[in-house]
């Protein structure tokens, strides 16, 4: 089975998934942690952003995978643990750019298309149901209200120990979500099939009951 979880940033759906894939023991993968993960190494290796050739050529020499542990899931990176590192607001502030490069997210898609052949999967991100899971079983689109998004990224920052200023939080969502929705190639959107639910007024709890509900066939999809 293959479970799509798609949404802006800062809506809950990478703590969703993580929940529903240990809930039903599914493998787990974060796709915008593997983008932060090429980011980090953009950084890492001066690489110039805006070079897309290059970029592109960095994507097909890391290696990128993921390391189950006990209770959490670690990214490696060319065999160093970022899983901390890749949160970083350095990373936050270029990330949409990195991702927004058309030959970098096919190599992208393909490597994540690779992790889902032949297991049960729930996989999340922008572009999961459109462009790496076109056929999943379900396809989630969590979404939630600018500000409580903006909240909850500021709770996230701080605590991983990085205190930035609300505003600049604020800025860099209205930023990225422009830059997530408008490229032309994986953009952030509701898809036809979508099953859409705004999280705004949701606890994690609610929201996990809510999810797994409609996948086990015990509450219909509205």
């Amino acid at each position: 089975m293959q479970i799509a979880i798609d949404g802006p940033a800062g809506a809950g759906k990478s703590t969703i998934a993580k929940k529903i894939a240990r809930e039903l023991d599914f493998f787990y993968i974060d796709t915008g942690a593997m983008y932060r993960a090429l980011t980090w190494m953009v950084i890492q290796t001066n690489t110039d952003y805006k070079d897309e050739k290059a970029v592109y050529s960095l994507a097909q020499k890391t290696n990128i995978h993921f390391s189950n542990r006990p209770g959490e899931q670690r990214i490696i990176c060319n065999g160093k643990d970022v899983s901390d590192v890749i949160r970083s607001p350095e990373v936050n502030n270029l990330v949409s750019q990195i991702s927004a490069l058309p030959l970098v997210r096919t190599i992208m898609v393909l490597k994540q298309q690779t992790m889902a052949e032949n297991m049960n999967v729930v996989m999340e991100g922008r572009d999961i149901g459109e462009c790496v899971l076109p056929q999943a079983d379900y396809k989630f689109f969590i979404t939630a209200g600018l500000e409580e998004r903006c909240q909850r990224r500021a709770r996230e920052l701080k605590e991983r120990g990085y205190d930035q200023d609300y505003t600049a939080i604020k800025e860099e969502m209205i930023s990225r979500d422009k830059m997530d929705s408008a490229r032309d190639i994986g953009a952030l959107k509701i898809l036809k099939d979508s099953i859409v639910i705004n999280s705004s007024n949701l606890s994690i709890e609610e929201l996990f009951s809510c999810v797994i509900a409609i996948i086990r066939g015990e509450k219909n999809v509205v």
